[in-house]
C-alpha cells in the first residue's frame, strides 16, 4: 500500500498496521551496521536512541512503550530495563512528546503459543475474549496507558474496564476485522482459523511424571523456535508459519 493509502485508511476506519519504510529515520539503519561491525549493538543509549528516532521521526505525539525484561530481551534484569526505560523518557521529553515506558517481564513467554501463525490464532481469540491471564494483563496496561495519553480518560481502572468492555461487546475484534479488510487481507482466516496452514509434524512431549513445570526459558523456547523455522537461522533462509511450538497446560 502507498502513504496516501494508509493514510486514507487511518482516516476512514481510525487505525492501520505499517512497517518501517526506508525513508523513515534513514540513518537509524546505517548506525545500526556500523554498531554491529564494531560490536555496540547492546550499547543501551544507542538501542534508546534508534527506538525512540523512528517514534519521533514518524510523527508521533505520544508514546507508550513496552519495555521487556528477562533471558528472552535484550534487558536482562529490571534495574536495566528501568535504566533504558528512563534513557528513553528523557529523549521523549527532549522531543517535547510524552512517553511512558511499561516494563514487562520475558523470563518467559506470554501466552499458550510461539511461532507466526499460531500467535496470530492466539491474538484474534483474545479479540474474542479467550485469553490468558498474562495475555490480558499486558493488553490492559499498555492499552489503559494509551487511552490515557490520547485524553480519553484519566482514570487507569476505568480505561482497563473499558478495554475489557469493548473486547466482550465484539468491537475489538470487528475493528481488527476492519483493519484486515481495508489493507487487503483475506478476513476469512480471522473467521475460521483453522484454515491457517498446519504444522507438517505435530510431535506432543508428555511429562514422563507428575508435577509442575518451575520455568520455561524465554530465550531457550525461542531459539528452538527459530531451528525448526519459525524464524530465520541465516538472513536469506524463509520463514514457515506453520513452525511453532504451543503449551497447552504450564502445569501438568
Amino acid at each position: 500500500m502507498s502513504d496516501e493509502e494508509l493514510l486514507a485508511g487511518v482516516k476512514k476506519i481510525g487505525i492501520s498496521l505499517i512497517g518501517q519504510t526506508a525513508d523513515l529515520a534513514p540513518a537509524d539503519k546505517k548506525l545500526y551496521a556500523l554498531r554491529d561491525s564494531i560490536a555496540c549493538v547492546d550499547n543501551m543509549q544507542l538501542i534508546a536512541s534508534s527506538i525512540m528516532s523512528k517514534k519521533i521521526a514518524g510523527g508521533a505525539n505520544k508514546i507508550v512503550l513496552e519495555v521487556t525484561c528477562g533471558s528472552g530481551a535484550f534487558m536482562k534484569t529490571k534495574e536495566d530495563a528501568v535504566r533504558i526505560s528512563d534513557i528513553m523518557k528523557n529523549i521523549g521529553k527532549l522531543a517535547g512528546i510524552e512517553t511512558v515506558c511499561v516494563i514487562t517481564n520475558m523470563d518467559e513467554p506470554i501466552g499458550k503459543n510461539v511461532g507466526n501463525s499460531l500467535e496470530i490464532v492466539e491474538a484474534i481469540e483474545a479479540l474474542q475474549g479467550n485469553m490468558t491471564e498474562d495475555v490480558k494483563e499486558v493488553i490492559l496496561t499498555l492499552g489503559s496507558y494509551i487511552i490515557k495519553l490520547a485524553g480519553k480518560g484519566n482514570n487507569l481502572e476505568e480505561n482497563r474496564r473499558m478495554i475489557l468492555e469493548n473486547i466482550s461487546n465484539g468491537k475489538a475484534y470487528s475493528k481488527f476485522l476492519e483493519l484486515v479488510d481495508n489493507q487487503g487481507g483475506d478476513v476469512e482466516y480471522l473467521k475460521d482459523t483453522g484454515r491457517f496452514e498446519k504444522a507438517k509434524y505435530i510431535l506432543p512431549v508428555i511429562a514422563q511424571q507428575s508435577g509442575f513445570v518451575e520455568r520455561l526459558d524465554a530465550k531457550i523456547v525461542g531459539e528452538i523456535s527459530v531451528y525448526l523455522g519459525a524464524g530465520r537461522m541465516k538472513k536469506e533462509d524463509e520463514i514457515d508459519h506453520a513452525a511453532r511450538n504451543s503449551a497447552e497446560e504450564k502445569s501438568i
